[in-house]
């Protein structure tokens, strides 16, 4: 038995050590990384639940092993001889019930809290957009930002030729409010391990259309629409571009101006141009491209 169990604690300390993980990723249990804050309170909620069920599987595995090891047939024992019966062991039938019990209550818990604290809305976020969906592309107004040129509110939506930029600064507060324009869509970006359907009329339909975060790393982000909503719907994505809080009030800064080359205010990708802050600035989608119009390409 000694030699077993070696020989089992060695097998399990090469197999840890050959996966080649970091601590964190071991830790995850395959929990993707996450770019908000939410994300990582939802990633805390999977892996204590992840730990809990490893350790129940632990203990129900060593009871199946020492029962399969220690209370095997003897061989002078008579056939017709049943084991030792526990149905009426009311310590024991009592300690099987409570215990899940317990577990469950635990575990309902703190998924509740982590629940409510993800869909939980500050009465004044720092940023609010608005996003509508429609087939089979994204508009994104900022009704928080100062106005343009022109007196209307800072817009940008995309075209079959170019994916739109949704530009967000990086430790603030940003509420999303979403509506749809025919039929429903769902807005997902990934990283932000969160997804919510885009209905026409949600007042009407008696949705909670929009949420909270707080994004916490800078970089670009794909976003999709997770909702069959016809033909090119697996075209329907766009780019979430977090970035520093300078960075981002330059960027609307940009937009209220006017582009002295078209005579209009600068769009989402000529302000990024203008500003010439490196990749973070690339004025067009870099997790994504736009949709290939060309009926002749093969």
């Amino acid at each position: 038995m000694k030699r077993v169990g070696k020989v089992a604690v060695l097998a399990g300390l090469v197999a840890l050590l050959a996966t080649g993980c970091s601590g964190d990723e071991i830790l995850r249990f395959g929990w993707p990384v996450g770019v908000t804050e939410q994300a990582s309170k939802m990633r805390w909620l999977w892996t204590w639940s992840a730990v809990a069920a490893l350790a129940v599987g632990v203990i129900v595995w060593g009871l199946i092993f020492w029962a399969s090891i220690f209370h095997r047939k003897k061989k002078n024992q008579d056939p017709t001889e049943l084991p030792r019966q526990f149905q009426y062991n009311v310590p024991l039938e009592l300690f099987c019930v409570i215990t899940p019990l317990i577990m469950v209550c635990v575990l309902f818990f703190f998924t509740a809290t982590t629940e409510n604290d993800v869909l939980a809305k500050k009465p004044d976020p720092d940023v609010t957009v608005n996003v509508t969906a429609f087939q089979w592309n994204w508009e994104f107004d900022y009704p928080s930002e100062p106005k343009d040129a022109t007196g209307q509110m800072i817009r940008t939506v995309g075209s079959s030729t170019e994916v739109p930029l949704l530009v967000l600064p990086v430790g603030k507060t940003i509420q999303y409010d979403l509506r749809s324009t025919d039929v429903i869509h769902s807005f997902w970006v990934p990283e932000f391990h969160f997804k919510r359907d885009v209905f026409p009329y949600p007042e009407k339909n008696n949705q909670d259309s929009s949420f909270q975060n707080t994004i916490d790393r800078t970089g670009s982000f794909v976003g999709r629409c997770a909702e069959l909503c016809g033909t090119y719907h697996s075209m329907m994505n766009f780019e979430v571009r977090a970035l520093p809080d300078n960075l981002y009030q330059q960027y609307i800064q940009t937009r209220t101006q006017v582009n002295p080359a078209t005579g209009a205010p600068y769009t989402a990708s000529e302000a990024l141009a203008k500003m010439n802050c490196g990749e973070l600035c690339t004025p067009h989608a870099v997790t994504t491209q736009p949709f290939n119009t060309d009926r002749t390409a093969r």
